[in-house]
Order: C-alpha cells, then sequence, then structure tokens
C-alpha cells in the first residue's frame, strides 16, 4: 500500500478448531465448501462470462438505467483507466458519498481493480462530519452527488473544498466549474489495455477493498479495513442462505454506504449471478412497492422499520405483491406479527435474519430457510462456515451452553483492523493461547444446545436506531459544550417505529450571575427552569452538527420530578445507564420526556 493508506497490521487468522466439549458456549461453522481465493476484479471478469448479457443491477429511479454483467466488466475497466489517469495506484483511497446509483457500483468495482480502497461515506453525514472522514481516510479522490433524494449537498461540496483545496472532486451530476461523471469517464482513454493489466496484477485478495467508518467521525473515528477475501466470501455464503441464482430478482432499499446494500445486498447477488433492483436512492416505500410490483422482485431486504413504513403504504397503493418469496432483514429481530404481516402482503414465507458487525464483513450468524417460526423470530441462527464462535464471561473463560455472556467470533471475516488505530484495534481483536484472533463484539447473547444464537443485551454502549448504530459518548460530547448543559448521558429508548431512539439525560449549567449561585438546581424550580432550552430547540442542536438520527427524541432534565435529583452513578463515578434507561421507559409510557413542541414535532416525523 502506498504511504497515504498507513495500515494496522493484523496477522492471518488460524482457523478455529471444533469444540470438544459440545456442551460449552462453542460452535464452529462448516468448513466446505472451500473459501474463494480471488479478488474482485477476477471474480467480475469470470461472472461476465459466465452471466454475460443477463441483467446485474438495475435502478428504476435513475430512468430504469440497467447494468448487465458484461456492462460491469466493461464499465469498471473504463473507469479504472481514469483512475490511473488521474495518477491513482494501488493503495490510494477512493471515496463515495451518494444515493444508491448505478455510479456507486461502477466506481465500487473499478477502485477494486486497481487496488483502491473505497471509502463509503454515510448519507447523514454534516459537512463537518464528511471533511473528518475525508481526512482520516487519506482520500486522494471524491466521488459526490449534488442532491441524495431531498438533501442539498452544495454545503458539504464548499466545506469540502474549503478545507481541503487539493482534492479532487467528481460531480455525478453536470454542475459548472466542476468536473462530472460523463467527462471523468472519458479521461481514461490514454491509458492502455496493457497498463491497467498491470495495475491489477499487483492486487491481492488480502488487500483492503473497502473501508467503513462504525462510528461518528467526529474526534477519534475508527474506520474498518475490510479485504476482498472477507467481502467476496461473506457475500457469497450470505446468498446461499437465501438460495439465490440467476433467476432471483433482489430489491434493496437499504444504503450501499452500509455493509448492508453493499455486502448482502450488491455482492451477495453478483456473486451468484441475479438481479439486484435499487428502487430510490434514498428509502422511500412508495418507490420500493413499484419495484417490487414491476419487477416480480423474489428477494426483499431491508430493517424493520423499512418494512413496516412498506406494509403501511401498500394500504394506499394497494398493489397485488405476491412473487416476494425471501428476504433478508438485519440490525434488530423480526417480530413473528411482522413475519405474518409480511407474509399476507407481499407473500414472503422465508424472512432470514442476519447478525454481524461491520468488522466482521459483516455477517456472521444467520437463520436457515428451514428453521420453524421460533428459531427465525428469537435467534439469529447459526454460525457460517469457515466461522467460529464463543461465548466467554468477565475472566475469558466460555460459558456452558444456555448461559449469557459477551459473543466473541473469529475467521475469514476478520477486519484487518481499523485504520491508523492500533489501540482500537487491540481492545477488540485479541488471540487466545492458541493463537486464534477473536473478534470481542461487545454484545450479550446466548448459544443454546443446537448452536442457535440468541442476542440478550449489549455490552457496548451502542444505540441502534432503524438497524443504524448510534454512539451515544459522540452525542454526549456535543451536548456537552452547549452553554446551558453542564452534563448528559445518552441512553436508547424503546420505539415501536425505529426500535429503538435517542434519549437524552441532562443537568442544566447554572447560569452566570444568578442572584443564588448556591442553589442546586434541584434544589429550586425556579431556578432550574432559568434559560432551559426546550426541547425542540436541544433536538435542533444536535441536527446541526450531527446526523439527524442522532438527535434526541426524548430529553429529561436531572432534578425533575420523576428523574431524580442525581445521575445514577457508581462509586468510581461510572455512569450506571441502566438505571437512566428504566427512569427513560417509564417517563415516556406516562408521555413524558419533552413536552408540547416533542409532540407536535412527533406527529410531523
Amino acid at each position: 500500500m502506498s504511504g497515504t493508506m498507513a495500515t494496522t497490521k493484523v496477522s492471518s487468522h488460524a482457523e478455529p478448531a471444533k469444540s470438544t466439549s459440545p456442551s460449552m458456549s462453542f460452535v464452529s461453522g462448516s468448513r466446505s465448501p472451500p473459501l474463494w481465493e480471488e479478488t474482485l476484479g477476477e471474480l467480475i471478469d469470470r461472472h461476465a462470462v459466465k452471466y454475460g448479457t443477463h441483467t446485474a443491477a438495475q435502478f428504476p429511479w435513475q430512468q430504469n438505467h440497467k447494468l448487465s454483467y458484461n456492462d460491469l466488466a466493461s464499465r469498471s475497466q473504463v473507469i479504472a483507466r481514469s483512475m490511473l489517469a488521474r495518477g491513482l495506484k494501488h493503495g490510494d483511497s477512493v471515496a463515495i458519498m451518494a444515493g444508491n446509483c448505478y455510479q456507486y457500483i461502477e466506481t465500487f468495482l473499478a477502485a477494486a481493480r486497481i487496488g483502491c480502497p473505497f471509502v463509503v461515506l454515510n448519507n447523514t453525514y454534516t459537512p463537518k462530519e464528511l471533511v473528518s472522514a475525508l481526512q482520516a481516510s487519506s482520500c486522494r479522490l471524491l466521488f459526490i452527488a449534488s442532491t441524495i433524494k431531498l438533501k442539498n449537498l452544495s454545503t458539504h461540496i464548499d466545506e469540502t473544498r474549503k478545507k481541503l483545496p487539493s482534492l479532487p472532486f467528481v460531480l455525478l451530476a453536470s454542475k459548472p466549474g466542476m468536473k462530472d461523471y460523463s467527462s471523468f469517464v472519458k479521461e481514461g482513454r490514454t491509458i492502455t489495455t496493457t497498463a491497467l493489466k498491470e495495475a491489477e496484477s499487483f492486487v491481492g485478495n488480502s488487500d483492503m477493498l473497502n473501508l467503513q467508518f462504525t462510528s461518528g467521525t467526529t474526534g477519534m473515528p475508527k474506520a474498518a479495513m475490510l479485504t476482498h477475501r472477507n467481502l467476496i466470501n461473506n457475500g457469497r455464503f450470505i446468498g446461499a442462505a437465501m438460495n439465490l441464482n440467476s433467476a432471483d430478482v433482489i430489491c434493496c432499499p437499504p444504503p450501499l454506504f452500509h455493509c448492508f446494500g453493499l455486502v448482502l445486498g450488491f455482492l451477495a447477488s453478483f456473486i451468484h449471478g441475479s438481479t439486484i433492483i435499487f428502487p430510490c436512492d434514498q428509502f422511500d416505500p412508495d418507490q420500493v412497492l413499484d419495484a417490487l410490483h414491476a419487477h416480480k422482485c423474489t428477494a426483499l431486504l431491508g430493517v424493520p422499520t423499512m418494512f413496516i413504513a412498506e406494509i403501511e403504504a401498500n394500504k394506499k397503493k394497494k398493489l397485488n405483491i405476491t412473487t416476494v418469496r425471501t428476504g433478508l432483514a438485519a440490525g434488530s429481530s423480526v417480530s413473528p406479527i411482522l413475519m405474518k404481516q409480511l407474509e399476507r402482503e407481499f407473500g414472503v414465507r422465508g424472512m432470514l435474519i442476519a447478525y454481524g458487525m461491520t468488522e466482521t464483513s459483516p455477517v456472521t450468524f444467520i437463520t436457515s430457510l428451514d428453521d420453524d417460526e421460533e428459531r427465525r423470530t428469537k435467534t439469529v441462527g447459526r454460525v457460517l462456515p469457515h466461522t467460529a464462535a464463543k461465548i466467554i464471561d468477565r475472566e475469558g473463560k466460555i460459558v456452558p451452553r444456555g448461559v449469557s455472556g459477551e459473543l466473541c467470533t473469529s475467521g475469514y471475516a476478520l477486519q484487518k483492523g481499523y485504520l491508523n488505530n492500533p489501540e482500537k484495534t487491540n481492545e477488540v481483536m485479541k488471540r487466545d493461547e492458541h493463537g486464534v484472533l477473536w473478534m470481542h463484539t461487545g454484545d450479550e447473547c446466548v448459544i443454546d444446545q443446537k448452536g442457535y444464537c440468541s442476542v440478550t443485551g449489549r455490552i457496548k454502549d451502542i444505540i441502534i436506531r432503524g438497524g443504524e448504530n448510534i454512539f451515544p459518548h459522540e452525542i454526549e460530547s456535543l451536548l456537552a459544550t452547549h452553554p446551558s448543559i453542564a452534563e448528559a448521558s445518552v441512553v436508547a429508548v424503546s420505539d415501536d417505529r425505529y426500535g429503538e431512539v435517542v434519549g437524552a439525560f441532562l443537568r442544566q449549567r447554572p447560569q452566570a450571575g444568578c442572584l443564588m449561585p448556591n442553589i442546586t438546581l434541584s434544589q429550586d424550580a425556579a431556578t432550574r427552569n432559568l434559560s432551559r432550552p426546550n426541547w425542540q430547540e436541544v433536538n435542533h442542536f444536535v441536527r446541526k452538527h450531527l446526523g439527524s438520527h442522532k438527535a434526541p427524541r426524548y430529553i429529561f432534565w436531572i432534578g425533575d420530578e420523576g428523574v431524580g435529583d442525581e445521575f445514577p452513578k457508581t462509586g468510581s463515578g461510572k455512569m450506571m445507564k441502566h438505571k437512566l434507561k428504566d427512569v427513560a421507559e417509564r417517563l415516556v409510557k406516562e408521555g413524558r420526556g419533552g413536552g408540547e413542541e416533542q409532540t407536535k414535532l412527533k406527529a410531523r416525523l
């Protein structure tokens, strides 16, 4: 890799041995079929020969733009040449911020051909977060859309130009003064086939293919380095679990900036010769329904919140959708009630649940089409091939089956590490006494006698809102900068639509010039309410600096009735968030957590 993409080196992952004690929480997947050891560039060319003119991807929202397997091979070659003409070389990162467009797929495959790590940028990033991610990844070329659905990215573009003036842009639409995509594609005419083949010859399957940020990029971002070997085999095993083949048509509304859209969606489909439909640049239930109906899709991907929105939208559209034989959900479990609704509305009879994390490429457990309803709704299935998992206690010892503890996974899918962050890498990736490298997930799980895994909680302090991971510390750090907030603690609050939303416990900062400086906020209601921002102001403050999904749905002020006069903390001063969560759940049931302004905004949302 070039000097601009220095990496944290993690040595090869030893194959974990089969457990010798079936009574312990250790499971290991099959070692057959063998892992594929090719690069994505090699796979593109192999599939062009195998599937030829068969449609690989289709984009109804982009004038029904189609790409065959032949197109993916030829277009990725053309764009790879343009990247080479720009001076990019093996190891130079290429980034993209866009909706689910055909350019996303073309640039991803082109970068893969010549060994340029592809950096996928979250569509909810603020301009500041975008710049931070580009700096952290040492980006050498940025592809960016002018808009994503109704979101205008002009401010993002202006901020990046200001802070990173030497970074070249390619706009995925025509705009005065900026190189657009169609012009960029023509730049590679000067690069010969021989030069392209030479660049491709330097790429190995252990090279980084994709760089995914796993947390907010304000402060210290963590960027997971995922290889060709990681992602190709993960997509392969996911598609196999869904029984995908060239006759399948997959509808994929999850975003390509996430492993869900890129790996569970595109790569799983591509590897099995299927056709994938990207119905919208950003999720729109009506467009999803139109795609399911028009293209007679056989598989539907999404998180439960998407499925609920689609079912609700179809009450008005009343489309007769009966072709969806299977589907894949991730982010949170699908309730039996929702499973039945999906079968009734769309004909889905085999909705699978996948579990994993970005750092494991991402899936390590998945349910089966043969599983009964209880296992499909209450577990995340069994471990994938060439993958092992164990449940450990706080001392690191494997616990008996049926006993909860932290889930650790091992095998081919483990990331190379976090980019330029050996400290964080070593915190979560640890070798056991046999030299096997394990990813410590931070999730509390149970493995039963049949090897099925159930997620019982999260050891890591993460909020999962509609399948998107939110890290409370980032929000807490921002809230602490508000002039009226002295202390903040953020927790997950249950929500019927999103699974979880953000709840913030706040302590008001004593006001400058207060006539009663020694009176605490909890002792005097008048003082407590002096210059206190309302829910709408706090929500807007977070939206202004972070993605909108990170803005608190509920706020609770320390000192208010029912909240408590102090934050619950341990003797060492650590926040006891489980107690705060209990308080939040109780207050929300009572209809509290923000007042009238919140209720009005919730109705609009």
